[in-house]
This record gives structure tokens, sequence and C-alpha cells, in this order.
């Protein structure tokens, strides 16, 4: 790979690293306008996510503990997979595809940089690098892709045994926003 390319893939990992960051700082500690632990886990029971708390803390686990390696480029493919789990459980409760109209467009756009991140490495400019890749070789990398997708097919599917036990057909007009009225 070349220097530009690694610059490149250098400026990705931070720019969506970072947001994830954020995104999990909403959740675990009501950083940037978010709900935290308890505003964000009634907002998860309610939409089929049960425990909602215990869900909370994953998702914002996640997101800040994921995005932060992303951006730092250490153990990329355990981070970049935790994102792209994450996105695609959040990918779940939206619909349609643009944002503006409560689509998963921003969900699915973290979720393939992590997922690319996992699968194809940092780059020269990380951590990893530096490390000799100490704690992301090839075989760390499939199983924790292959880990992700494990966890969000069983968490997607309970939500769904969840919603039905409930009567609700409604999941499908959730936002994936805990303040959107509803």
């Amino acid at each position: 790979m070349s220097k530009g390319s690694d610059f490149g893939l250098l400026l990705v990992r931070v720019g969506v690293g970072a947001a994830c960051v954020a995104h999990g700082a909403q959740k675990l500690f009501g950083s940037f306008g978010g709900y935290g632990i308890k505003g964000t886990g009634g907002w998860f029971e309610s939409v089929g996510f049960v425990p909602g708390e215990r869900n909370a803390i994953a998702a914002g686990l996640a997101e800040a503990g994921g995005g932060a390696l992303l951006a730092l480029g250490l153990a990329s493919g355990p981070a970049g997979a935790a994102v792209a789990g994450n996105m695609v459980v959040a990918s779940s409760t939206h619909t349609g595809f643009f944002n503006t109209g409560g689509g998963y467009e921003l969900p699915a756009t973290f979720g393939l940089v992590g997922a690319a991140v996992a699968a194809g490495g940092p780059g020269r400019y990380s951590l990893d690098a530096l490390t000799g890749d100490a704690l992301n070789k090839p075989w760390l990398r499939a199983v924790a892709l292959v880990g992700a997708v494990a966890s969000a097919a069983y968490l997607i599917s309970e939500r769904a045994r969840v919603l039905a036990e409930r009567g609700d057909d409604t999941a499908a007009e959730d936002t994936g926003d805990p303040h959107a009225e509803g």
C-alpha cells in the first residue's frame, strides 16, 4: 500500500472511530446530548432489546471502545468487528436507507468501515503496525468477524422474539433515535 493510501485509511479510521466514540459516550455517559445508560436503556427496552440497560452498556462499549481502538489502529480486527456488529444491530432498528427518513444510512456506513478495517487491516500509520500486529493477527480478525456476525444475528433474533411476544408490529417504524416521538 502506498503512503498516500495509508494516510487516507488513517483519516477514515480516525473520523469514523471518533464518531463512534461520541455515539458510545452518548449511551454510556449522557455526553453530547445523549441520555446515558438509563435513558438509552429505556429506549432499547421499548424497541425490543431486553434488558435495555444491559444492551445500552454493550452497545456503548462496542461503539466507544471499538471506535477508540479503530481510531488508534490498535487491535483493529476485533475493534472493527465490534463496530461492524454493533452497527448491523443498529441498522435493524431503522427503516429505509436515508438517515433523513429514519433510515440506516449512517450505521451502515460506520459498519462497513469497521468491517473493512477488520478484514483489511489498519495500514502502516497505526499502533498495530508499530507493535508488529501483536493484537491484529489474521486468525484474530477472522474470529472477531465471525463472532460479530453471530452476536448480531442473535441480538436481532432475540429482539424479533420479544416483539412477537408483545404483539408489537410497530418496530418497523422505529427510527433508532431514543428521542423520537413514536
